[in-house]
């Protein structure tokens, strides 16, 4: 039913077996335990790191970042609120949890209101806070059995809360759709299996008019090629685009590229530096209300050489419950790291597609 998705992630189940073999030192063991973070100075950010951040550090690790299957974070606009996925290790249930930054603090993660019945994944908030997009497998009317595709809802904020999910037929197709983002002015880009694409799975775009997207379009090449290109990350001024490709030359099976837009034109796509990519799977980039903070899921682990010394039955049961154990978490590092060019550079732009 989620075969694309489980395509997807299915890497994420080998990688646990690495548990048996491999762990490079108990610097792991503290993370679990950590408490919750002190009250941030006044002008920071709940999300931002109070020191610098050049190379991805696990968020809230033992909080929000715990052993359990964690992914895509997207913070509201006053980073008060933090909505992300929590997921079974087998990938068949996706539930958007929310997590709420007072006192100082960041509190244990609630299910969404609106989430865990069906599966609801790849939440993301418009610039304002106001609109809430994410995928899911729910009927269309809300009757009957689960879809066996995932399709684009919306919600608006109210004076009481969220509305109800509103199901965005006109980004719909029999394939599967995810990872919707938006920019300042609307434009809303995603990864689709539809047919008309390049390849697998390729980034489409549509534009919001009067309040109502159009119909999508394929961004076509460099952007999009045979392999899949999936999970568009957007900068909110639509200067470049973030995805998550299998192409080859990467370091994993998943790894994070930047394009930059050029005119009507993408560049080719160039893996990000800042240590972002790894052997593992690289994905579901997110930027920081603050323009500052870069957050992106991984299923990197620290169980990678040979075993310093025999762990006994107390250490090894506490590695795995613990961050970096093979399934997903959460990461930051600061935008500054990745890299990232301010535009385009003179001549760049790609050359015209037949």
């Amino acid at each position: 039913m989620r075969e694309a998705y489980t395509r997807r992630m299915t890497a994420l189940r080998s990688s646990r077996s690495a548990l048996l073999s491999v762990f490079a030192g108990l610097c792991l063991f503290n993370v679990a335990g950590r408490t919750l973070a002190d009250p941030p100075p006044s002008g920071r950010p709940p999300y931002a790191a109070s020191h610098p951040l050049p190379e991805p550090e696990l968020f809230e690790p033992g909080l929000l970042s715990t052993g359990d299957d964690e992914s895509h974070p997207v913070f509201s606009p006053d980073g008060t609120e933090l909505y992300f996925l929590r997921n079974t290790p087998d990938f068949r249930h996706w539930t958007i949890v929310v997590s709420r930054f007072a006192g100082g603090r960041w509190f244990a993660p609630e299910v969404a209101l609106f989430s865990g019945q069906y599966s609801d994944a790849d939440p993301v908030l418009s610039a304002d806070g106001k609109t809430l997009l994410f995928i899911s497998t729910r009927p269309i009317d809300g009757k009957g059995p689960e879809r066996s595709d995932t399709e684009i809802w919306r919600m608006r904020r109210t004076a009481k809360g969220w509305g109800d999910p509103e199901h965005l037929a006109i980004l719909s197709s029999p394939a599967d759709e995810w990872f919707p983002s938006v920019t300042r002015d609307g434009t809303l880009y995603f990864g689709s299996e539809r047919p008309g694409g390049q390849g697998g799975i390729d980034v489409w775009r549509s534009r919001l008019v009067d309040g109502e997207y159009t119909q999508p379009e394929n961004l076509g090449p460099p952007v999009n090629t045979k392999a899949h290109e999936t999970e568009p990350f957007i900068a909110p001024d639509e200067s470049y685009l973030i995805v998550a490709t299998t192409r080859p030359g990467g370091l994993g099976a998943y790894d994070l590229y930047v394009s930059y837009r050029c005119g009507d034109k993408w560049t080719p796509a160039e893996q990000l530096g800042g240590g972002l990519n790894s052997t593992g799977w690289d994905f579901g980039a997110k930027l920081a209300p603050d323009g500052k903070t870069f957050f992106f899921t991984s299923n990197r682990s620290r169980f990678e050489g040979p075993l310093g010394r025999r762990l006994d039955t107390k250490e090894l049961d506490k590695a795995l419950h613990s961050p970096e154990n093979g399934l997903r978490d959460l990461y930051r590092v600061d935008l500054s790291a990745l890299g990232l060019r301010p535009g385009a550079p003179e001549g760049s732009c790609p050359p015209a597609q037949d």
